[in-house]
């Protein structure tokens, strides 16, 4: 037995084999051998041939495989059965063996008795001595399964590979439209195929949007199919998973239009596979092979599957990440709108805060429209604005104030209301309105305007207008803010308006009250003369009197007190001091209020002087059944002031209190020193009390309570005007309070006027 080292090429690479050979060579004439049974044993085909091609033997493993008897294969060379089971490829590499006289290996593919095709490693041995013939001797080897075996893993890792690029790129890519050119294209690599693309079926966007071509292929992208290519049927199965194959366009079973389709396109071989999302159609992957009909084998169609199930999960998955990508953006958008609207309030309430605060503090009609205007125009970025105020009476609209950069002038035009009814009439019913106007104005051109009543609960004052660029809009916040400034601009404008009429009152009234002190101190001068001179008559009449009835001198009484004629001298002597006492009232009153009322600071002690204010009342309250008591404290400071005007004041209360107080009831006189520099006396009588309504005007000139005089004395209501007056002449004031059926006045006085002042 021979052995030989051969160095083999086969589709795996270069190998290194050893061949033996089985038998030694002999003479092509001496006769065949007997068969040898061991070969008949081996589990691998064996068969040899001669130099001519011709075999010379076959084992019972050869004939089996071949399914044919021994006889029929030997001394056969190129007869339909070799060609058949495709040993005929051997002939090539029979004649390589001869010539370089070395072994050969190949791998073939041979179809044995039961037309199957089987893959074999063949290792051919050349046996040769000087002298005499060649043999060869074939050894066949099966090795179908581990050739299947090591495709699948190829296959496997190719799709491995494919699946791999695809997740990559889906993973660098969220984009829809990205991630499905670069799965086409890593598709159409891995299947070697002309063009594969992805024909999207959602509503949103239907046709070819993503594609790899070949070279020598034109792109279908963007191409649109008919409906017709898909009915209704068609797309439920392609929704059920099912997938169209046509390995040869000429033969299968397509739908008219869609054969029509793929034709003009130059596609011979054709699958689709559908792109499912749960229950949700997609798409397609369609790949298209235009040179050859082509096989699609399962290998093939299962990396497909694997990349349609990859893809409609990644389209859900960029689907949902468009989806909360648009969710975060119109959030940040709602999120932006609501901060711009939020600083636009924030920005509109100061505006409106600053104009209230302007105009709250105007009385001048002008300045508050001027206010409003410039306000407005600069935080709403007006073109510009102008503010009219309303003649109702007349009918007429007066621009009072207008504010523009660019616009001509309008203010002060006077405009008939009834000219322009369908402006006036939404105004004067207290409706605001925006508009375009349809013709350019002359003057204007194309402008979008606001307009807003200025009105309160009264009525409408006037208006205010806003005027911008033509396509511009007014918001309900600004055209709120407008309604805002307008509402305190009609406020601002009444609270003016009645502020002058007030004014105007005043000044009336001051001028009537001039008057009447004009007057009051012209008569109280012409009364006080004439009246001076009936005192001296009745004082010459009173000396006559007691000269001639013996009147008592002391008391001013006649001793016979049935005497008429000394009766009526009493009576017009009182009547006299009473009526100077009021022409003296109102003269003190017109010198306290023109400022000119004399007055001499004293030092004056209160504790004595008190009580003999208080004891020239005694014999009074006692012929009215009063009880009249004096309260001060062991140690009353001494004060400076004017003593005239203290006694005015303190004779004036207890003249009011003997002419209130009814009989039985008290009065009272109390002096406190609650701080050092002041001293409250009070003067107090029990037995009546004054209503809280008439409280406020008891201290107001010729202001008398009505029913209060139990003795019906009558009087002017000058006194407590009087007092008061008189006391914030000399720096201290009076205050009332009665309740419990007791009256009292509290004076405070300064311990040094002069201070005080």
């Amino acid at each position: 037995m021979t052995t030989t080292v051969v160095q083999s090429f086969t589709g795996n690479g270069p190998k290194i084999i050893t061949v033996k050979s089985i038998s030694p060579l002999r003479k092509v004439s001496d006769p065949l051998p007997a068969p040898p049974t061991i070969l008949d044993t081996i589990a691998d085909p064996v068969f040899v041939t001669d130099i001519r091609g011709a075999w010379v033997y076959a084992n019972d493993a050869c004939c089996n495989l071949l399914g044919c008897s021994r006889d029929s294969l030997l001394g056969q060379q190129d007869n339909a059965l070799l060609a058949k089971s495709g040993l005929d490829t051997l002939k090539q590499l029979q004649q390589q063996a001869f010539t370089t006289q070395t072994g050969q290996e190949q791998e073939i593919a041979l179809r044995n008795g039961k037309d199957e095709v089987r893959i074999l490693s063949v290792k051919i041995s050349v046996q040769a001595e000087q002298g005499q013939s060649l043999l060869m001797t074939h050894v066949l080897r099966d090795i179908t399964r581990r050739v299947e075996a090591e495709q699948r893993l190829q296959q496997e890792s190719r799709r491995e590979r494919l699946l791999g690029a695809i997740a990559k790129h889906l993973l660098q890519s969220i984009r829809p439209e990205n991630l499905l050119e670069c799965s086409m294209e890593e598709l159409r690599r891995f299947l070697e195929a002309d063009r594969v693309l992805f024909y999207s079926l959602r509503p949103s966007r239907t046709g070819v949007i993503a594609e790899a071509v070949a070279d020598d292929q034109y792109s279908l992208k963007g191409i649109l199919l008919d409906q017709t290519c898909f009915d209704a049927s068609q797309l439920d199965e392609y929704r059920h998973g099912h997938i169209q194959i046509a390995e040869d366009l000429d033969n299968c079973d397509l739908p008219d239009e869609q054969r029509v389709y793929l034709k003009a396109v130059n596609v011979q071989s054709h699958i689709a596979i559908p792109v499912v999302q749960e229950t949700t159609l997609l798409g397609l992957i369609c790949v298209h092979d235009c040179s050859h009909p082509r096989p699609w084998r399962q290998w093939e169609v299962e990396a497909l599957r694997d990349v349609a199930t990859q893809v409609g999960s990644a389209i859900a998955q960029a689907d949902l990440y468009t989806q909360v990508r648009k969710l975060n953006a119109e959030l940040e958008t709602q999120v932006e709108q609501r901060t711009r609207q939020l600083q636009q309030a924030l920005d509109f309430e100061a505006t409106l805060k600053r104009i209230t605060d302007r105009v709250r503090d105007s009385l001048d009609e002008s300045q508050i429209l001027q206010t409003a205007v410039e306000e407005l125009t600069g935080v709403l970025g007006a073109k510009g604005s102008n503010t009219a105020l309303y003649d109702l009476e007349q009918g007429t609209s007066t621009i009072y104030y207008e504010y523009n950069e660019s616009l001509p002038p309008y203010q002060g035009r006077v405009a008939q209301m009834e000219a322009f009814p369908e402006v006036y009439h939404q105004l004067l019913d207290g409706q605001y309105f925006q508009f375009c106007s349809k013709e350019p104005n002359p003057v204007r051109g194309h402008v979008a305007m606001f307009a807003c009543p200025i009105r309160d609960d009264r009525g409408v004052l006037g208006d205010l207008w806003l005027i911008n660029e033509k396509d511009y809009e007014f918001e309900e916040q600004e055209i709120r803010l407008v309604q805002q400034v307008a509402n305190q601009c009609a406020i601002a404008i009444r609270q003016a308006r009645l502020y002058q009429a007030a004014q105007a009152q005043v000044k009336e009234l001051e001028r009537l009250n001039h008057l009447k002190d004009d007057f009051l101190s012209t008569v109280s001068h012409e009364l006080r003369t004439p009246v001076t001179s009936m005192r001296v008559a009745l004082q010459l009449l009173g000396v006559t009197l007691n000269q001639e009835l013996n009147l008592n001198d002391e008391l001013q009484k006649p001793k016979v007190s049935q005497n008429r004629v000394a009766r009526y001298y009493q009576v017009l002597r009182e009547e006299c001091e009473r009526e100077i006492s009021l022409i003296n009232d109102l003269l003190d009153l017109q010198r306290l209020d023109g400022g000119n009322h004399p007055i001499t600071p004293q030092r004056i002690n209160l504790q004595s002087w008190l009580v003999g204010i208080v004891n020239g009342f005694h014999e009074r309250a006692q012929s009215r059944e009063q009880v009249l008591s004096i309260h001060l404290p062991d140690e009353l400071p001494q004060v400076v002031s004017d003593q005239a005007s203290l006694e005015r004041i303190f004779v004036e209360l207890l003249n009011n209190a003997c002419k209130y107080t009814p009989p039985g009831s008290a009065i009272s006189v109390t002096a406190v020193v609650e701080q050092e520099d002041q001293v409250n006396i009070t003067v107090s009588n029990s037995g009546v009390e004054i209503s809280p309504a008439e409280l406020p005007r008891i201290f107001d000139k010729f202001y008398r309570v009505p029913s209060s005089d139990p003795w019906k004395q009558g009087g002017t209501g000058l006194g407590l005007a009087l007092v008061q007056k008189l006391l914030w002449h000399i720096g201290g004031h009076i205050e009332v309070v009665s309740k419990s059926s007791k009256t009292s006045f509290m004076v405070t006085l300064p311990t040094d006027m002069t201070l005080a002042l």
